[in-house]
């Protein structure tokens, strides 16, 4: 393909890529003005950002500080049951003078309670354990659920162990009191006696999580923020998709937020602000909010920024464009041409558009792929007419040392006066050869290969006698198909003296032939004494120098060698083979009529 020469564009003429690098330079105006803009406009958001977070932290405080107002009732509640002195004489006394004295304290208990109850909503029960197993709440009747004993409560044992210091707990089920099952956050307390040493009950107050859900559902943190509660042990006391956190599909970064007071997470639209408050009560509340809704004139700034560059660029821009279109266009030309000569495609020319620097290295570029293709040409087909030679000398070192071996045995068994024997070698030595005798043609019909390899294997059975079987199974519809000469030899003659010749007992080889997916396929097993997977990682390695000449003709791997040299890479031969079980050889090659 000859080179086509093209007429430069009429304006910005360069005669070197010098001038064309002095030209570029006008495009540092424009990546300075960019990067100024692009470090004041992460200035400016970064400022925007920080203040959202200030503001997120400061709501979080409100939200605090409510939810501190309702404990502090709970707990100032908790403070008058110490001091009220019905509870105390109802907790620590075990016995009463009579029932009517003990049904008139619980209606003074009951009744106080509820006139707390009446003026607080967000009160869902007050109750009083007393360790003398003195029971009363804000219910005038009220029954224990007796499959949920008070004592075995986590609210009852933490305050048990806190000693009169108030215990808040995460959000549960109160399920205490019987037929009723609500979501409360509890707080509970240990009543003293009169000297403050020595415990006489446990006061408990449930505040209803639902006003704990009301504060955070009106917290506005955008469209998708949201507000959540962590307790000081990590446990979730509230979320507004609790049931997805408990169903695992939904997590929170709870691990971070109980060590760290404010973080961003960057996850580009999904980006989000955390802010953690901490409570008296051990509490920890966690606003979430997204970047992109906080920081709401984020995309002001950007264009405000992006709009002066525009205008103040304009022309510079353009100048910028059409220098760096003009210059890097021919030097993405020859790299993807060099890409295709990467490749493996020799046959490609790059197109010379300018007379510089670039123009000239274009031109040495075609002549070195032409000369390159030339080369590489010449030594495939020398390399090729090598192998193709080298192959077929060592095919031929077949006949003289097989015909050595047979003979031998022939004079053997003449020797012996077993001139029955003598005749049945003599004539299949002389099927074996006119098997092979054509010598111009590599490929034969695969009947030929197998009366080579039958007559092979007969005069062998002859030799070992009871040490050696076989059994050939081929395919009628293959006969005529073609395939490379001595194809199996040298797989039974491995068989048979490095499987077999050690073996104790009889030795079994089994032939078989057919056609899959278009292709066929040859099997040559044996039950030896198989190889180790470090034998079979080297039985395909062609052996080197004086190496090649050793051995009963044609190497194993030369076979491989000469199906992929004549059939392609996609064919050759595979192995299979276990220590003491034998080894099974598979050859591949296409179905040639």
């Amino acid at each position: 393909m000859k080179p086509t020469l093209r007429p430069p564009l009429p304006w910005f003429q360069f005669k070197s890529i010098r001038s064309s690098i002095a030209a570029a330079f006008s495009c540092l105006i424009l990546v300075s003005v960019g990067i100024t803009s692009f470090i004041s406009y992460r200035l400016s958001a970064d400022a925007v950002e920080k203040n959202s977070q200030a503001y997120l932290s400061e709501i979080m405080k409100q939200v605090g500080a409510n939810i501190q107002s309702y404990f502090t009732n709970m707990e100032n509640i908790s403070t008058l049951a110490l001091t009220n002195k019905d509870i105390k004489y109802f907790i620590s006394n075990t016995v009463f003078i009579s029932e009517a004295d003990r049904r008139i304290y619980e209606k003074r208990i009951s009744d106080m309670f509820q006139s707390i109850l009446y003026t607080r909503k967000d009160i869902a029960s007050i109750m009083v354990f007393g360790y003398n197993g003195k029971f009363v709440s804000d219910r005038r009747s009220t029954s224990l659920n007796p499959h949920a004993r008070p004592e075995e409560q986590l609210w009852y044992k933490q305050a048990k162990q806190e000693g009169g210091k108030p215990v808040v707990s995460s959000s549960h089920v109160q399920h205490v009191i019987q037929n009723e099952y609500r979501w409360v956050v509890s707080l509970s307390r240990e009543l003293k006696s009169t000297d403050g040493i020595a415990g006489e009950g446990i006061f408990l107050v449930d505040l209803n999580l639902s006003v704990i859900s009301e504060i955070c559902s009106q917290v506005n943190l955008g469209k998708r923020g949201y507000v959540f509660i962590v307790d000081s042990g990590g446990n979730i006391v509230y979320h507004p998709q609790q049931q997805l956190i408990y169903s695992n599909l939904k997590s929170e970064l709870i691990d971070k937020a109980m060590h760290t007071d404010s973080f961003v997470t960057y996850d580009g639209a999904e980006s989000r602000i955390y802010s953690v408050h901490d409570t008296k009560f051990g509490w920890k509340i966690v606003g979430v909010a997204y970047t992109d809704e906080l920081v709401t004139n984020k995309h002001t700034i950007q264009s405000s920024f992006l709009l002066l560059a525009v205008f103040g660029l304009a022309i510079t821009l353009l100048l910028s464009f059409v220098l760096s279109h003009r210059f890097s266009k021919p030097i993405r030309n020859l790299q993807d041409k060099m890409k295709q000569v990467e490749k493996g495609n020799f046959d490609i020319r790059a197109e010379i558009e300018q007379e510089n620097e670039i123009g000239q290295l274009g031109r040495t570029f075609n002549l070195m792929v032409g000369h390159t293709k030339e080369l590489m040409s010449e030594i495939i087909k020398n390399e090729e007419t090598k192998r193709k030679s080298e192959l077929k000398v060592l095919q031929s070192q077949i006949n003289p040392h097989f015909l050595y071996n047979t003979l031998d045995s022939i004079i053997w068994m003449a020797e012996g006066k077993k001139h029955e024997e003598v005749v049945l070698m003599t004539s299949a030595l002389a099927k074996l050869f006119r098997a092979s005798i054509n010598k111009s043609d590599e490929l034969v019909p695969v009947f030929i290969e197998i009366e080579h390899i039958r007559s092979y294997l007969l005069i062998q059975k002859m030799r070992y006698k009871e040490k050696l079987d076989y059994r050939i199974d081929v395919s009628k519809d293959i006969m005529a198909c073609k395939t490379i000469k001595i194809l199996l030899q040298p797989f039974v003659e491995n068989a048979i003296y490095h499987g077999i010749k050690n073996k104790p007992g009889c030795g079994l080889i089994t032939i078989s032939g057919g056609e899959k997916d278009g292709k066929l396929v040859f099997t040559v097993e044996d039950n030896g004494l198989g190889m180790t997977p470090e034998q079979l990682r080297h039985i395909l390695v062609p052996k080197k120098g004086t190496e090649r000449g050793k051995g009963a003709g044609v190497g194993i791997a030369n076979v491989h060698e000469r199906i992929q040299l004549y059939f392609g890479t996609s064919y050759g031969v595979s192995f299979e083979s276990e220590p003491e079980k034998g080894t099974r050889v598979t050859l591949t090659i296409p179905k040639s009529e």
